[in-house]
């Protein structure tokens, strides 16, 4: 996984109306917070932070204030519920070499088998352990030709070298549904109704 430079600098106001300053100048206030040390509050760029969190899990390597370097991976993202801006960003500070646990995509590839059968994603995305600078984006999971009522479990996702599961082996991931066609009224109840 890519790093995404962003500078980031320290900020002192806090509360709604400093946030909505800061919103009104493009930036999002956010947090840095892990490793036992006191939170640190931030005001980072909004556009690069948007492209950046085009990712899951993306790393970030911030500048802050240009002093200090530090890398971080989002925890909490809020944003508008219409509009969909950036409103506030949780960082976790990470460190080179440091396991992590995080939630990763799961991608489903493949044709099920014949029938109209339905894919259900009971975990759209899935809770590993992985190395701070090498999670993955996304895991693929195959269901070509499954056929209603199977499933896929937690223990049978490939995951790559060093990523561990953080969910328990026997949790579903996948499952195939039948498909639920209308079933015709009983020939019973169609004459009552045309007789009332």
């Amino acid at each position: 996984m890519s790093e995404v430079k962003i500078a980031a600098a320290t900020r002192t106001e806090f509360g709604k109306g400093a946030a909505r300053r800061i919103r009104r100048e493009d930036n999002v206030p956010g947090v840095l917070y892990g490793h036992g040390s006191d939170p640190l509050h931030l005001t980072l760029p909004g556009h690069d932070l948007l492209l950046a969190l085009r990712t899951p899990n993306v790393l970030i390597a911030l500048d802050i204030d240009g002093k200090t370097n530090e890398l971080a991976i989002p925890k909490s993202v809020q944003r508008d519920p219409i509009k969909g801006f950036l409103e506030h960003v949780d960082l976790q500070l990470v460190t080179r070499g440091e396991t992590v646990t995080v939630e990763i995509p799961v991608q489903a590839e493949g044709e099920l088998a014949p029938g109209g059968n339905l894919l259900e994603y009971v975990l759209d995305a899935l809770p590993v352990e992985a190395e701070a600078t090498h999670i993955p984006e996304h895991v693929v999971v195959s269901v070509a030709g499954l056929e209603a009522g199977a499933s896929i479990l937690a223990k049978d996702v490939k995951l790559p070298s060093g990523v561990k599961l953080a969910v328990e082996d026997d949790a579903v991931v996948l499952q195939v549904l039948a498909s639920q066609a209308e079933e015709p009224a009983a020939e019973g109840e169609g004459e009552e109704a045309a007789e009332a």
